[in-house]
């Protein structure tokens, strides 16, 4: 438990440390696990948190050096849960796989402005030229990518 709170101790945000220093410090962590738990008891812990790091290391200090990135992908997550929630009450399917191809990111779009508030107002106040011209762009976009995925 000791080493847990080690390392969220060095993880935790602060306003002096960059992605260089928790880098540093998280290194230093590692090597110092490795030598001091070397008992074939303390194998296991020792591989799966070596091995765990390794899997998120690149990615893993970003957050220190960009405010607008979210230390974890929790958020995320949550909406994204809420959203397979609701297609598995409206369909009865466990599965959503199909689903998520087929529409894509309109899915997420959609529920995600369904539960914003004032949205019938906000759509009214876009003028149809405007909705035109835009759907235009996305028509184009949409023949691209299936035109790229056809000859790829």
């Amino acid at each position: 438990m000791k080493l847990l709170k080690q390392i969220a101790t060095i993880l935790t945000p602060g306003e002096d440390k960059s992605s260089e220093t928790v880098e540093w410090e998280m290194s230093i962590l590692l090597g110092w696990v490795k030598q001091t738990y070397t008992l074939q008891s303390d194998e296991l812990l020792v591989n799966n948190l070596l091995n765990f790091s390794r899997g998120f290391w690149k990615g893993l200090f970003t957050c220190y050096d960009h405010y607008y990135i979210p230390r974890t992908n929790n958020d995320l997550e949550r909406f994204f849960r809420k959203t397979k929630a609701s297609h598995r009450r409206i369909t009865g399917l466990r599965s959503w796989n199909s689903y998520i191809i087929r529409n894509g990111e309109m899915i997420v779009l959609v529920n995600d402005a369904l539960r914003q508030e004032h949205v019938i107002s906000r759509l009214c106040s876009v003028s149809f030229s405007r909705y035109k011209s835009r759907k235009a762009l996305w028509d184009q976009r949409l023949t691209g990518v299936i035109l790229r995925k056809k000859f790829n």
